[in-house]
This record gives C-alpha cells, structure tokens and sequence, in this order.
C-alpha cells in the first residue's frame, strides 16, 4: 500500500477514535432555569400591590395608547425613530449579529487562491554556475488551498452556541432601551402637562389674591381696614409670585428632555407641548396583569436568562481546548516559465491532515475552564436577582400609585371644603363681618390645597407611567414604532 493512503487510514481512524471519546459536543448542556423556585411560585400569580386601581387584564403592547393622547402617540414614536441611545442598542445588537455569522462561518471550508506573474532569474551560485548569471525570464505562479476543520468535539458547536446567545441577549438590550425611551418620553410630556397645570393654578391664586389686595385697599381707603391688613395680603401674593419661576424652570427642564429624547436639540422641543396644561391619565383602572405575564415580559429578565446561555456555552469552548483539532487541507500549485504553463512537470499537491494539540501541560485550559464555570455561576445569581428585582419594582410602582391615588381622594376633599370656606370668608369681609386676617388666611389654605392637588396630579402621571415602565411593556412587534 502506498505511504499516502497508509497516512490518510491512519489519520480517519485516528480521527473516529478521537471522536469515539466524547458524546456530543463538549461541556454542559444548557437547560433553562426556572424563573421562581417552587417556594417562591405564589409570586407568579396576581400582585399584592394596586388593590382597587388595578385590573388582571392583559396589559397592551402600546401602553401609552391608553392615555388617549395623540399628541403623546406623536412623541413617543418619535423618540423610538430617533432616540440616540436606541440607535446605539441596534448599533451592538447588529455587532453581536455580525459576530454570530462570523463564528457560523468557522464551520464552512476555507479557501484560498494566489498568483501572479514575475520577471527575472535566480542566483547563479544557487545553479552552481558563479561565472555568469543565468538568463532572465517571464515566470509564473499560482495556487490554490482548501482547509476544514473537523468539529470532533464540539467546540465550534459551542462557540456558534454562544455568539447565538450573545446576539438574544442584545437584543433584548434594545427591546430594554426601547421601554426606557417609551416611558421616558411619557414621563417627560407629563411633566410639562403636570408642571403647566400647577403654573395655571398659581397663577390664578395669585390673581386671586391681587383682588383681595384691591379689596383691602380700597377697605383701608374706607377706614374698615389697617395698614398692617394691606401689608399681609401684600406679603401673601408676593409668596403666591415667588412659587412661579420655580415651576417655570422645571416646566422648560422637562422641555428640553422631551426634545433630546426624541432626537432633537433642547431648544427645538415642540412649543404646542409647552402649552399643555392638561397632564394626561389613564381613566379607570390599570391593566397589569399578573407575575407570570410580568416576568415573560420583562426584557432585563430575558437578557440575564441569554446572557447565563453564553456562560454556559462558553464552558464548553474553553473544555474544548483539552482536545485535539484537526483540520483537514488540500492544496495545489503550479509554478515555473511561462512558456512551460500548464505542463506536468509544474503542478505539485498536498493533502492530509493538520493535527493540533497541546499536552500534557493542560494547566492553562483548565484554568480558563474554572474561569468560565465561575462566570456562569455568576450569571446564575443574576438571572435570580434580575427576577427578584422585577417582582419588586412592579410591585413598588404599584403600591405607589395606589397610595398616591388615596392621597389625590383626600386633598380633593380638602380643597372642595376650602374653596367653600375662602368664597364665605371673602363674602363676609365685604359685609364687614369678618376681619382680613381671616379672609387672607381662607385665601392662604385655599392656594395650599390646590397646589398640593395639582402637585398629586402631576405624580400620578409619572406613577402611571412608573407602572407601565416596570411591569417591561413597549417592545413588542405590535408597539407603535417599526420593531428593528
């Protein structure tokens, strides 16, 4: 038998017993961990949190529909058109593609053309001839190379099993941006609608205020009233006026967020916005669902399961290291004059086997084994306490809200009693029944109460917004933007 079948038997023998050793690729198999332990399932079902404001109902991809706002619809598709932070999200996860489809590319044949043409002749001591030098002459060149490399263990198998999972994880990366910029954008236009309400109610209270001034002075002018009467009511509406630019500063603030969520400049935000006055809100209850519908939807969550996927692969590319690599070649050549192109005598071939393997010194792989196992462990914790974390936010967001609600109840309350009291005080300073501190101080608590109601509309606003943001809505295929 001639010696290069003899090589390439002994090679594919070599190969199946190799092979022969391992069951499948190398390195744990990775199975899904469940997101609650048995102790902890209760969590899966309704929330404890939200009480009557709350309903189980499936919660909608585009949250922010219901509101009704179209204005609000505007901006939020806006900001997943143009948001910078979602751009770079789409910028990795289309890395992290691009890094899959190079690691699916190792396991395609590799091959490699080269050639050109030269003129010139070579040395004439390397033909023995030191007198002269040899003739010059066109020459040529070409070849060609095929190479495979044999998956025996798996460890492509594993490597393509990781740039899969790194690639899911980045994409739920950007399905997380997109809810942040959804929710921020919805928390921005609440602000300016929120802040815009509280700047027309102290602006009203201080109009209010500026009559009982006028009241008083011309009170005074009759000789019912004193200097120090007129003093007071002039120290309570410079306090009304002092509470304005700070609302007007917080109002521009959320302006120039707005506009550099939806990919705009801060002095480019949209001035039909900067005239709301009105804060939207969701009318009835909430749809929330419950914990199982809550961690299905989350993408933090889904990012931490992807993420504990690439550990887990990732031992088994290091475990491949402890095993041989063969890699299968094939190349061909023909060089010589050009005038002798294409004859026998300038072909030449090779092909066998490229074996590769480092023992019995395995330290270092097996260091870097320890290394990815510790990595996954890690990833374990935190697929656990990302899950935790959820459960917890939802249920913070909703236990908020629904104590801002009962607040909201109550100073309604206190501001209905109080604006009946200033109207009956008011009417009785006139009729002299009443002296101005009286009146001032009706007047006094009156401001107080409305702002504070308009202060607890403004944080229901971002409550409800705070709600939809945690319970990990917005990313959906369904949702108002083009889903990347």
């Amino acid at each position: 038998m001639n010696p290069p079948r003899v090589l390439a038997l002994a090679t594919a023998a070599a190969c199946v017993v190799l092979a022969g050793c391992v069951h499948g690729p190398v390195g744990p198999n990775y199975v899904a961990p469940a997101a609650l332990t048995a102790a902890q399932s209760a969590s899966t079902g309704p929330f404890l949190s939200g009480g009557a404001a709350t309903s189980d109902a499936t919660m909608p991809a585009h949250w922010w529909r219901l509101f009704e706002d179209p204005q609000l619809d505007g901006l939020i598709s806006r900001a997943l058109a143009h948001n910078t932070d979602l751009r770079q999200a789409l910028a990795t996860f289309e890395r992290a593609m691009a890094v899959e489809a190079e690691a699916r590319g190792s396991k395609q044949p590799s091959i490699s053309l080269s050639g050109g043409p030269s003129f010139g002749h070579v040395s004439g001591l390397s033909v023995l001839q030191a007198d002269h030098a040899p003739p010059s002459r066109l020459n040529y060149s070409m070849g060609m190379a095929v190479s495979y490399q044999l998956d025996l263990f798996g460890q492509l198998h594993r490597a393509i099993e990781a740039a899969e999972t790194d690639a899911g994880a980045a994409r739920a990366a950007v399905d997380l941006v997109r809810v942040g910029v959804a929710g921020g954008t919805a928390q921005a236009y609440g602000a300016v609608c929120a802040t815009g309400l509280q700047l027309s109610v102290a602006q009203a209270s201080m109009r209010l205020q500026e009559d009982a001034l006028g009241l008083t002075l011309r009170l005074q002018r009759a000789g019912k009233a004193g200097t120090m009467d007129a003093a007071r009511a002039r120290a309570q509406l410079e306090t009304l006026r002092a509470a304005i630019p700070p609302l007007e500063a917080r109002r521009q603030q959320a302006l120039y967020r707005l506009a550099t969520l939806t990919g705009a400049p801060p002095r480019d935000f949209p001035e039909v916005v900067s005239r709301c006055e009105q804060p939207p809100r969701v009318a009835g209850l909430l749809p929330v669902g419950d914990g199982a519908a809550l961690l299905a939807r989350r993408p933090d969550v889904r990012q931490a399961e992807r993420s504990l996927a690439s550990a887990t692969a990732r031992i088994g590319v290091a475990t491949g290291d402890l095993y041989p690599k063969v890699t299968l070649g094939l190349s061909s050549a023909s060089a010589g004059f050009v005038e002798r192109f294409g004859n026998r005598e300038t072909f030449s071939y090779s092909v066998g086997p490229l074996i590769s393997w480092s023992f019995p010194n395995t330290g270092v792989a097996r260091a870097r084994i320890t290394q990815a196992e510790g990595t996954a462990r890690g990833e374990v914790a935190r697929f656990e306490g990302t899950v935790l974390n959820a459960l917890r936010e939802a249920e913070a967001a909703l236990d908020t809200y629904a104590r801002e609600l009962d607040r909201h109840a109550a100073l309604a309350a206190a501001r209905d009693q109080s604006l009946t009291v200033a109207d009956q005080a008011r009417a009785l300073l006139i009729t002299g029944k009443v002296g101005q501190l009286d009146a001032l101080d009706a007047q006094r608590t009156l401001a107080s109460h409305e702002a504070a109601l308009a202060e607890s509309d403004a944080r229901l606003v971002e409550y409800q917004v705070s709600v939809f943001m945690a319970l990990g809505g917005g990313w959906e295929s369904d949702s108002a933007a083009p889903h990347q």
